[in-house]
């Protein structure tokens, strides 16, 4: 391997280090938010509680794009992390239901933030040839994050209390940006911050060569919006005392696979993976809609975890790859903000339909088809592409 195609930089480590104590941060406390909302006396709202974090992500992420593509890389990640130390740590504070909104609806700008000025550092430091691999390993560290995050986030909340959580994932999100101080800035030519790059036009919002990406991104992530909102109580009902465990069998089987699927996709291929991937998520939301005991509810999470790992950073090296290199900023953000778009609406219907129905099958299943329509989505680009 030539000296100029290894991504293995301490830059590289450094972030990826960065990612994995971020991701465990703020998806420490998805499993516990559900019965914190009750005890607010806002149960009947728990579809909010994920949808509202990834609107205000989706919002925010025009102006990280457009400011990772002017002031730096940098700024824009640490910013974010700066928002995660601090919302983290006002959750105990809170004593009202609409109280408990704001701050989620705020929490979200951390995640509008961090992971598009990371990726487009990712890009800056990576060769093309190993794109996919690279965006894979780092994603894997991410993941790591958030297959311990439900797990230890449960535990620390039963043996010390949910405040003691809080209070954790704000000095994780606290040392996820010490890691940040011996990184270089990357973007060649950075201008200093004005309130004037605060303006975005609808230009800054959409890049239209990284739109088959987004499209995809959507659908294969209106069921992730479902899985965050459904299975701590599901986990409930069938009887599983961590409500984590779902989350974390999802997250653990797609930490390899992200690595793996991410060489795949450099040398088969972005739109053949994606469409693996959609199939696997289609089966998995159809298994955890219809699972009667644990294993086979924790067994359809491994299964999502396997599509979700192959899926999401080939997403992301596809994107990339449709983008030119000063709206690498931009592009990253409009397929961030169909991601957040896709969690926050699976998350709504999925809310909406298990209170209405009383079911998890009905709001599954739904999810499940929506990642079936991705697939074929991608016949038609597979088509498109070579007819070109």
């Amino acid at each position: 391997m030539s000296k100029q195609e290894n991504f293995y930089t301490v830059q590289f480590v450094l972030l990826s280090a960065s990612s994995f104590l971020f991701f465990l941060s703020f998806n420490l406390m998805i499993p516990e938010l559900p019965a914190f909302l009750d005890r607010l006396g806002g149960g009947e709202h728990k579809g909010f509680i994920i949808a509202l974090f990834t609107l205000m992500a989706g919002l925010s992420r025009p102006f990280s794009g457009k400011l990772a593509d002017k002031i730096g890389r940098l700024p824009v990640m640490v910013f974010g992390v700066v928002v995660c130390v601090v919302c983290s740590a006002l959750y105990p504070f809170l004593s009202t239901v609409w109280a408990f909104f704001l701050l989620r609806f705020v929490h979200g700008v951390s995640t509008g933030f961090t992971p598009t000025g990371t990726s487009a550092y990712i890009a800056d430091i990576v060769p093309a040839s190993r794109r996919g691999e690279a965006i894979g390993l780092h994603s894997l560290m991410a993941s790591i994050g958030g297959a311990l995050a439900p797990v230890i986030g449960s535990a620390i909340t039963g043996h010390f209390g949910v405040n003691t959580m809080f209070y954790v994932s704000s000095v994780l999100a606290f040392f996820a940006a010490l890691l940040f101080y011996n990184l270089k800035e990357t973007l060649e030519k950075p201008v200093p911050f004005s309130l004037n790059l605060l303006k975005v036009s609808r230009a800054d919002i959409i890049e239209p060569k990284v739109l088959a990406a987004a499209i995809v991104m959507v659908f294969i992530e209106v069921a992730y919006g479902a899985v965050l909102t459904l299975t701590p109580d599901q986990s409930v009902k069938l009887g599983i005392e961590n409500k984590g465990l779902y989350l974390a069998c999802m997250t653990s089987s797609s930490v390899f696979m992200r690595f793996l699927a991410g060489k795949a996709s450099d040398q088969y291929g972005r739109i053949i993976v994606l469409k693996v991937s959609a199939l696997v998520i289609f089966a998995s939301m159809l298994w955890t809609g219809l699972a009667t005991n644990a294993t086979e509810f924790l067994l359809a999470g491994a299964l999502y975890g396997i599509g979700l790992g192959m899926g999401m950073p080939t997403l992301f090296a596809w994107t990339i790859d449709l983008a030119h290199k000063e709206n690498t900023g931009k592009a990253i953000a409009t397929t961030y903000i169909a991601l957040e778009f896709g969690i926050g609406l699976g998350a709504l219907l999925s809310g909406w339909l298990a209170s209405w129905s009383g079911t998890y099958w009905l709001p599954f299943t739904l999810v499940g088809l929506m990642s079936a329509a991705a697939w074929i989505y991608l016949m038609y680009e597979a088509r498109k592409s070579k007819a070109l």
